[in-house]
């Protein structure tokens, strides 16, 4: 069966579009994957042009045309050929692409949905209240049940893919936010995420939020009262779970591949780690969504858009992340 890939461009003024043209195009010879670009058609079109990509990019009309790559429209009429970064119409005109896609996700007519980049100032700027797009799917797909879990590897395929117990918190608002059933909730979607990419077992390691795990309770307490009862419950429900374990040696010990995945408390924790190991290469995959989704793992880069130099690297692997995850899904 052949699956759908759904993408959504992106903000235009950022390198959204670019990226992903690049990477379709880099991508589209492996299989029969049939991709369906959800954004601003005259937009795509041009910048396929000005690329030399030569795709041959096609209005989607049903499931059943014949052709590969398809151009999905949701607004009624282009977006000005000439936008200055951040504009508020791009912005809006993002958000409701993400939206196209999702919905086309939950009516099971795309098999996962791929985003790039949007840029947050500037959506709420142009009035929409947002978080970001992983909390706007979840809104969109009625669930609170979802994590951001990102993957990366260095140039000898070792693999590090981390799930975030908190995201975009200041550091101060990191404890207040923790709590045992959020934490529960995050070790059991990294377990299922590793059955989802079929890896031969789903060890799960947790990170501690105080340096050393707070030394049995003299450089603070969240390890004794929140994170190891955590750790406890979800290992009652038989999940291979150990932790809390200090984080400046759980990822040398991840990284070596002893543990599957790792469930990071904060933001920087997790992902320092993460991008000095698979800076170009990182996906951000919501786990928890009822559609499989992924992005890639940088954001709009307005300094270097439209230039055509922006590296497809990420946005690649989001795509392929997508695939295997239908394939496996199938």
């Amino acid at each position: 069966m052949t699956n759908w890939i759904g993408i959504s461009l992106g903000d235009v003024t950022g390198i959204g579009p670019e990226v992903t043209l690049k990477a379709v195009a880099a991508e589209a010879q492996t299989d029969d994957t049939r991709y369906l670009v959800i954004g601003d058609a005259a937009h795509a079109r041009r910048l396929n042009e000005q690329l030399g990509l030569k795709l041959p990019l096609q209005n989607y009309t049903t499931k059943d045309a014949p052709g590969q790559f398809f151009l999905c429209q949701p607004l009624p009429d282009s977006l000005p050929e000439h936008l200055m970064e951040g504009s508020p119409a791009a912005a809006r005109a993002a958000v409701t692409w993400v939206r196209e896609g999702a919905e086309r996700c939950l009516r099971q007519e795309l098999d996962a949905l791929v985003t790039a980049p949007v840029n947050k100032e500037a959506i709420v700027r142009a009035g929409q209240a947002f978080v970001g797009q992983t909390e706007f799917l979840s809104q969109l797909a009625g669930t609170s049940r979802t994590a951001m879990m990102l993957l990366g590897q260095d140039d000898r395929g070792r693999w590090l893919r981390v799930a975030l117990a908190t995201t975009h918190l200041p550091l101060k608002l990191v404890s207040d936010h923790l709590t045992q059933s959020k934490i529960e909730m995050v070790i059991e979607l990294a377990a299922q995420a590793c059955r989802d990419l079929a890896l031969p077992r789903a060890r799960v390691a947790v990170c501690g939020l105080n340096p050393h795990a707070g030394e049995g309770g003299n450089m603070g307490t969240e390890e004794q009262t929140i994170i190891g009862p955590a750790v406890g419950a979800t290992r009652r429900r038989q999940i291979d779970v150990v932790g809390p374990l200090s984080a400046d040696a759980l990822f040398y010990h991840a990284f070596k591949g002893e543990y599957d995945a790792v469930v990071a408390m904060y933001h920087d924790q997790g992902l320092v780690p993460l991008k000095m190991i698979g800076f170009e290469t990182g996906v951000n995959w919501t786990l928890g969504l009822p559609f499989i989704r992924t992005s890639p793992d940088h954001g709009t880069a307005y300094n270097i858009a439209g230039q055509g130099i922006a590296n497809p690297s990420s946005m690649l692997a989001a795509i392929r992340l997508a695939k295997q995850l239908a394939r496996n899904r199938t």
